[in-house]
């Protein structure tokens, strides 16, 4: 009995309805959303998209890391984005946590994380301001390109503009 049996399972199950896709891997709405890897977040039907509508990028925390931004190079100029969504939301355990206490749990475990960079939030707004500025300023993407962000309140469901 493997730990992921069930997946493996549930997959056989999906696979045997699955009618085929005629998708492209092009992003058919030409949206990148950045958001976070919490499961109570569903950015295709929060968004109102469907499948092939957008490029999704989920790390702790909806940040912008190196690893991003290389992403978004590759979704703008190969996959047919033309405007980003930054989307961080409301409880999120990053904003409850900093660096230096994932650092100080891991330790107990006799792990040390001190070579890696979490990027906790410790002012969500802050973070997303910091987010955006880095997406719009960096010479990798076409300036102009729409880039905007919004907050997303996992126990209304509602999506929040920032004015940043």
């Amino acid at each position: 009995m493997s730990a992921f049996d069930d997946l493996y399972a549930a997959n056989a199950k999906f696979a045997k309805r699955f009618k085929g896709s005629g998708l492209t891997g092009r992003a058919a709405r030409g949206l990148a959303v950045v958001t976070c890897m919490d499961s109570r977040i569903d950015p295709l039907g929060l968004l109102g998209l469907n499948p092939g509508d957008a490029k999704i990028l989920r790390n702790a925390g909806a940040r912008v890391t190196d690893d991003v931004l290389r992403t978004l190079v590759l979704a703008v100029y190969v996959l047919g984005v033309d405007r980003v969504l930054v989307m961080p939301h409301t409880d999120c355990g990053m904003a409850k946590v900093t660096d230096s206490d994932v650092h100080a749990l891991t330790r107990e475990r006799n792990v040390d994380t001190r070579s890696l960079e979490f990027h906790t939030v410790p002012d969500q707004n802050e973070a997303l301001r910091h987010d955006l500025i880095r997406i719009r300023t960096t010479p990798f993407l076409p300036e102009g390109m729409p880039v905007a962000g919004a907050i997303y309140d996992v126990h209304t469901g509602s999506l929040a503009p920032s004015e940043h």
